[in-house]
């Protein structure tokens, strides 16, 4: 009976939400008319959608064969059992981005193509990607049809996600469904690359709507836009992956892994770039006489030459090169030892330094095109799928979205890749490279894999342990020159703990370093916020300490700033711009658990014990009081 009336106490509090109509309002924060619910759009990261067979293939010496809809990413059985059978189903011609002869994949849809990659006892929550933000979202009365996922083919550079799968016309489709439906606009949560794509679609949607009908389309079909761990000027990761491998914990060996992501288009996506270089906007060759094959302009300011690493902590590549030069950078011994040498002199091999510039635009894979059966294909796909997309240049920096709220969101000071040495390995493709040292960065320092600390441009703090922190935080040019600025613990609190500044200054490119304590046993959730530099639109960045990046769309913390967040927005009785952040305080069972020290449920204020059959423990029978979800009133 109790249990009942908490779900009923939860019903009402969720319809007062949710319904009835809303105080209208010019403020670009608020909602006018009368709104039933919010959507949530869901756009993945890279390697977060599931592919499925779409053919048959009989796998020798194996009796696990591929037929139509059989996972293949990912398959963790086939994978350690057939792996070559396997490639087939995964690769892409490097030309063309075809699929292989024998062997097609395409993306799974729905809400299951991105909770589990590999469905098992055992693999499943290794594989978990958005399955707790799913759980979460039930578990708060949000509606089966107002969760949309929209996976892609995350193999494919963006043009050819619209070539080939009409993606882009389909996501427009997607908004503009969920308007009718739900009869609001929608909340776009996008993961990684999946704020790639995001852009890309908003560059992409210049062309199918008039231009003053543009900014009108976005204010009805999109309320927020919430950029979850964001390369915003790449990932040195991409480097890696392109040159020696990443296997992101698979049972493969890097060259394997080498071979797979090297016929991605989708490879070249995430290569670091400068914030200083520009390409003109592709978008006005459609209203000019201009051809749509003419090369963009890529033109750097001052600062990339007179600024050592293109703003970079360091230069992202430091390669080896051999002293002798052949078509095959590695060639048989003996045919070495045929080579007319008596003129050549004995020489070390060279070694080139390259900046994030001189890897996004070409130069690098130009320098070491003789040394590299693979950089013929990697420099087609960057200027064919990149340089000379029609719609955008992927591999320029982002300007704030034209989107009424913004949340830019991601972890901070883990021992993050900034930086590498190559040489060669004598090798043939594609294992030709070994990794001879590596630059983290790591709480405002850089330092060698060996532990030496490397000189550099250190930002004031560490990525995400796999995006660079300068890349992570460049949406903090998307503030204005007016800051407010609070740091809470991530853990519940009771706002004792809670530092506060109000109108602190930004220069405009510059970071922004909050001038607060910090106890080295809490992680800190720290929020920028900014309601006033653009007149209706809000800006936020939160920075969450020790947040990992592929696992920060799992974290509690950022699913209840998520949620409270969005309840603060819709509720019309708001009394401020941002959620307050004054005390955090248990919203779920979960969030309850006993206090040994004071022989009872921590929380006292919200929780309570209520043993219930099944119980195992103390901290499981601690559960929410029946009045708690009058506790989300404390946060409009």
């Amino acid at each position: 009976m109790t249990e009942g009336l908490r779900h009923l106490t939860f019903i009402v509090a969720l319809l007062i939400l949710v319904g009835g109509p809303r105080r209208s309002s010019g403020d670009g924060g608020e909602f006018s008319g009368d709104y039933s619910k919010l959507s949530g759009i869901i756009i993945p990261g890279f390697a977060s959608t599931q592919l499925r067979a779409w053919s048959f293939l009989d796998c020798p010496y194996s009796p696990l064969d591929f037929n139509p809809l059989d996972l293949v990413w990912l398959d963790s059985t086939k994978l350690l059992s057939a792996v070559n059978c396997w490639l087939k189903c995964m690769l892409l011609d490097p030309y063309n981005q075809t699929d292989h002869p024998e062997c097609k994949s395409r993306p799974d849809s729905g809400l299951s193509a991105i909770t589990e990659l590999d469905p098992g006892y055992i693999t499943g929550p290794l594989s978990s990607v958005w399955k707790e933000w799913i759980k979460w979202c039930i578990e708060f009365g949000i509606e089966a049809n107002a969760i949309i996922a929209v996976p892609y083919d995350w193999r494919l550079a963006p043009s050819m996600l619209e070539e080939r799968d009409l993606y882009f016309h389909r996501l427009k489709l997607t908004f503009e469904t969920a308007h009718k439906l739900r009869g609001g606009p929608s909340i776009v949560f996008a993961h990684s690359l999946g704020n790639y794509v995001f852009r890309y679609f908003l560059e992409w949607l210049k062309l199918e709507i008039a231009p003053k009908h543009y900014s009108q389309w976005l204010d009805d079909h999109i309320h927020a836009y919430f950029a979850v761990g964001a390369p915003l000027l790449g990932a040195t990761e991409t480097v890696k992956a392109t040159l020696f491998g990443n296997t992101f914990g698979l049972p493969v060996s890097e060259g394997t892994a080498r071979l797979m992501f090297n016929s991605f288009a989708s490879s070249l996506w995430m290569l670091p770039f400068s914030k200083y270089c520009t390409a003109d906007n592709p978008y006005w060759k459609h209203f000019s006489r201009a051809s749509r094959k003419s090369h963009q302009t890529y033109q750097c300011e001052d600062h990339e030459f007179l600024l050592n690493y293109s703003g970079w902590p360091t230069n992202i590549v430091n390669i080896e090169i051999p002293s002798i030069r052949a078509f095959d950078a590695y060639p048989p011994v003996t045919e070495v030892a045929q080579a007319n040498f008596s003129s050549m002199e004995c020489g070390l091999p060279t070694q080139l330094s390259f900046s994030a510039r001189e890897v996004s635009d070409g130069t690098f894979f130009k320098a070491i095109e003789a040394y590299d059966s693979d950089n013929k294909r990697l420099l087609y796909q960057l200027q064919k799928s990149y340089h000379g997309d029609p719609i955008l240049n992927p591999l320029t920096p982002w300007e704030r979205p034209p989107i009424k709220n913004v949340f830019c969101i991601y972890g901070v000071d883990l021992k993050t890749e900034v930086g590498y040495y190559f040489a060669p390995s004598g090798k043939p493709y594609p294992d030709n490279w070994i990794i001879t040292d590596i630059i983290y960065e790591l709480e405002g320092s850089l330092v060698s894999r060996s532990g030496n600390l490397v000189e550099g441009n250190p930002g004031a703090a560490s990525g995400d342990e796999t995006v660079p922190y300068n890349s992570l935080s460049l949406c903090k040019n998307w503030l204005g020159p007016k800051v407010n600025i609070t740091r809470a613990p991530q853990s519940e609190h009771d706002g004792s703990d809670v530092q506060v500044e109000l109108n602190v200054e930004h220069q405009h490119e510059a970071d922004v370093v909050p001038n607060m304590t910090r106890s080295p046993r809490v992680k800190y959730i720290t929020y920028y916020e900014d309601s006033e530099s653009i007149p209706g639109k809000r800006t936020a960045v939160w920075e969450l300490d020790k947040a990992n990046h592929r696992n920060i769309v799992r974290s509690p913390v950022l699913m209840r700033e998520l949620w409270l967040q969005m309840w603060h927005d819709i509720h019309p009785d708001k009394k401020s711009e941002f959620v307050t952040k004054a005390k955090r305080g248990p919203l779920r069972d979960d969030d309850c658990y006993w206090d040994y020290g004071k022989a009872r449920c921590a929380w006292p204020e919200y929780c309570e014990y209520r043993y219930l059959f099944g119980d195992v423990h103390l901290g499981q029978s601690c559960r929410l009081k029946n009045s708690s979800a009058d506790t989300l009133l404390h946060y409009v």
